[in-house]
């Protein structure tokens, strides 16, 4: 194991995770016929669907399990610690930026030397397990994010959603909305990962690429949020909120849109109002691709074969497409097997928009980016906070955050 390069990548595996619940506590290590499981879902206790799922794999797998779930920040602490000390757990579901950052840390072990098959997981989904060639892991679903629309707001503006394919079709509505006196769109530009998070679609939509935030898309992109700022068809709170508190605000009934994910749709159905979801429009037409969110199902490095071997087959039942339709309608997650996806649509028609969206979803670490997403991820929400409160334009904030990335490499 690489224990030289766990501290340094400590800090840098927190700035990647996106969405947090909140537990604590100390999994205990394998012995003898117990074998640890780590999630991420402190939300979901012992009479769960996912805490059933975990433990009939483990009976299938002959060995007690002894699960623990962490929120998501504090999890990836506490691995990275734990594989220093040589105490990881047997078997690890997290997020999915994480997981090249525990690759190179040494703390994962390959598909190819645990025994995961991957062959009916969606290969973009795949992609953020993906480290030089290696793939480390396998999805357990995946969530991402679309436009919600308010259907009273939208009809009594004269706007069909079905029109908004572009962002001029976008930019159209939004103008009708503010003239029909509503408001038009909220979303998240807080100056962390959810700001990135955020941000991607509208980014990677402009023909944008990770590598290189100076580009004329990248521009293009911040300068079309800035647009929206300076015209009123989205409020200054943007810039503090989080992905909740926008969500607040499209829940008023007052806005027309909000970007957000497939883990309000709950909430959705309690708004009080109608609504619907349109996938995020790229500048020019069709779905932009929309970072992923969600978790892999992995295999941190062991005593020996036969550990590792037993943990394969845990991890393999959790992602199986036998037991992964109940734990992703759980999780409220999109499966990243296609005949899942089928599935959950046949019993859940409005599912389809977003499995389209999951569909031509991107990894935030995929591209080869790796460890290299943080230090890219953070100057990224830097310079849309610089560009929406106007210290800087679009161009010379992107600019300097080129700067910054390109010097952190």
């Amino acid at each position: 194991m690489k224990r030289h390069l766990l501290v340094r990548l400590l800090s840098v595996a927190v700035a990647a995770t996106t969405l947090a619940a909140c537990s604590s506590g100390t999994a205990p290590s394998a012995a003898g016929g117990t074998f640890t499981v780590w999630d991420p879902y402190p939300q979901f206790d012992a009479s769960s669907a996912w805490a059933k799922v975990v433990d009939k794999c483990g009976a299938d797998a002959r060995v007690k399990i002894a699960r623990q779930a962490f929120d998501t920040t504090d999890l990836t602490n506490k691995v990275l610690l734990a594989a220093q000390q040589g105490t990881a757990p047997n078997v690890l579901v997290v997020d999915n930026p994480v997981v090249s950052t525990l690759a190179e840390g040494g703390v994962l072990k390959s598909n190819a030397d645990t025994g995961l098959d991957t062959a009916q997981v969606a290969p973009n989904l795949l992609a953020a397990g993906d480290v030089k060639g290696q793939v480390y892991g396998v999805p357990i679903g995946a969530n991402t994010l679309a436009l919600y629309y308010n259907k009273a707001v939208l009809t009594a503006a004269g706007v069909d959603p079905a029109s908004v394919r572009d962002w001029a079709s976008l930019d159209a509505a939004l103008a009708k909305v503010h003239a029909a006196g509503k408001k038009g769109i909220t979303f998240s530009a807080i100056g962390t990962e959810e700001g990135s998070f955020q941000f991607l679609p509208w980014f990677w939509g402009a023909g944008a690429n990770l590598t290189d935030l100076a580009s004329a898309g990248a521009v293009a992109a911040l300068a079309q949020w800035k647009s929206w700022l300076d015209k009123g068809y989205a409020p200054n709170s943007v810039i503090g909120n989080t992905q909740t508190t926008s969500w607040q605000e499209f829940a008023t009934g007052d806005y027309a849109f909000a970007e957000n994910g497939t883990w309000q749709l709950q909430n959705a159905k309690k708004a009080g109002f109608e609504y619907g979801v349109l996938e995020i429009p790229a500048r020019t037409g069709g779905a932009a691709p929309a970072p992923t969110g969600g978790e892999f199902v992995t295999v941190p490095a062991q005593s020996g074969p036969d550990a590792e071997k037993t943990a394969g087959k845990i991890a393999s039942c959790l992602t199986s497409p036998a037991n992964v339709l109940d734990s992703d309608t759980a999780l409220t997650y999109v499966s990243a097997v296609p005949s899942v996806q089928e599935k959950q649509v046949a019993a859940q028609p409005e599912l389809k928009v977003w499995v389209d969206a999951v569909k031509v979803a991107k990894g935030r670490t995929g591209d080869n980016l790796g460890t290299r997403y943080p230090r890219i991820s953070e100057p990224l929400w830097g310079a849309v906070q610089a560009a929406l409160t106007g210290a800087k334009t679009p161009d010379a904030a992107l600019a300097a955050a080129q700067a910054t990335a390109a010097a952190a490499k």
